[in-house]
């Protein structure tokens, strides 16, 4: 049985508490979803790496919020013959695949859905595992199943964690440095 999960920060869009991220992610694959085994990478990524994953792999324009890639033996067609008659997915009990989530559009999100962007990315590592357990938000009923389960654990994981610690002030952290460090300037 294994148990990995790889959490690379490549963004820097905002500070991110990843030891906190990294609960968060385990309680919801050992206690919400009651996952047994997993290999799980999740990228921390800003919108020009996005648009250049969303076009190097699925050939569409620009970044989008999150892109999972599931490298299960289980292919896409078996999830479907797999599916519950009533058109729900198969709660894998084993999970292999990567997470690209980008903060720039958490943010942005954020400012649409007036919410905050740590929910946004708490919000997008749900959708994300959604996605390995075989949900598929394709056509409408599923995508409403999933939305509505989607909801559910966000709400769940929201009760559990402080989900605005998620974004990590500047002295947090060993070695923390500002953001933006003001320049003096000689007279």
């Amino acid at each position: 049985m294994s148990r990995t999960l790889s959490l690379l920060n490549r963004q820097r869009v905002r500070r991110i508490d990843t030891r906190l991220l990294r609960q968060i992610t385990l309680h919801l694959l050992d206690t919400e979803l009651g996952v047994e085994s997993f290999e799980l990478a999740i990228h921390l990524v800003g919108a020009r790496e996005m648009a250049k994953v969303n076009w190097g792999f699925l050939q569409h324009e620009g970044s989008t919020d999150v892109i999972t890639f599931d490298h299960s033996d289980v292919v896409a067609a078996d999830v479907r013959r797999l599916s519950n008659k009533k058109g729900g997915a198969v709660a894998r009990k084993s999970l292999h695949g990567e997470l690209f989530i980008c903060i720039d559009d958490a943010v942005k999100q954020a400012r649409e859905f007036r919410t905050t962007w740590t929910q946004e990315l708490t919000r997008y590592v749900v959708h994300g595992v959604l996605h390995l357990r075989g949900h598929d938000d394709l056509a409408a009923g599923p995508r409403r199943k999933m939305k509505r389960e989607e909801n559910r654990l966000v709400r769940g994981l929201a009760a559990n964690f402080p989900l605005t610690a998620l974004e990590k002030s500047a002295t947090q952290g060993r070695g923390a440095k500002p953001l933006a460090r003001k320049r003096r300037i000689k007279t």
